[in-house]
């Protein structure tokens, strides 16, 4: 391992139509906007210098696209438990419609009917963080917002419900790592869009 703790570097990919609109994007298979293809391309910028043992991405277009913009295409390893929450009956609709039926639904505590349960996300997260700190070096996830979330909580050991605490913006680029050593799991950076432009 190296002298330096491993960190897991997650790109949540560009922007889609219904990123704009607000819908839930889950298994539809949306392309990226030009705004969201432009800022794909600056996650390169943002990541250039840093080297990777593994690169991850879930086979979704916006986030296979966001991860070709990026660089890492050629290198990225498909792999489904990255795919975004399965939010099923409540796929394509915006919250705000969900909450005139259900006033009080959450995603990260309800779920959605028809679709992915928030320890069922939480499960698909625990066998990434497995394999990623089996790398013992650094890697790169490309995947989708309410996933990635989950993963940070299960990276810290909270339930997978804490994700509704990490916000992540469109071509973000965020990191998991340590504090002291590899049973303190922490997280570095987040949420950082800096290179991202209009």
């Amino acid at each position: 391992m190296n002298q330096v703790l491993p960190i897991v570097y997650l790109a949540r990919h560009g922007e889609t139509a219904w990123t704009l609109s607000g819908q839930h994007t889950g298994l539809t298979d949306l392309p990226l906007t030009e705004r969201g293809e432009r800022n794909a391309r600056r996650l390169e910028e943002r990541l250039r210098g840093l080297t990777f043992a593994k690169v991850f991405t879930s086979p979704l277009q916006r986030v296979r696209r966001t991860c070709d913009l990026a660089g890492f295409g050629a290198v990225a390893e498909i792999d489904r438990d990255l795919v975004e929450w399965n939010y099923g009956d409540y796929e394509g609709r915006r919250t705000v419609d969900i909450h005139k039926e259900r006033p009080d639904w959450q995603i990260f505590r309800d779920g959605c009917p028809g679709g992915e349960s928030p320890d069922q996300v939480g499960a698909r997260a625990d066998r990434m963080i497995t394999r990623v700190r089996a790398i013992e070096d650094n890697v790169l996830v490309f995947s989708s917002g309410h996933f990635l979330r989950v993963l940070a909580a299960r990276w810290l050991g909270l339930e997978p419900g804490a994700g509704r605490y990490f916000l992540l913006s469109t071509a973000s680029l965020s990191a998991l790592s340590y504090e002291h050593n590899l049973s303190e799991p922490a997280i570095r950076l987040w949420d950082d869009d800096r290179h991202v432009g209009d």
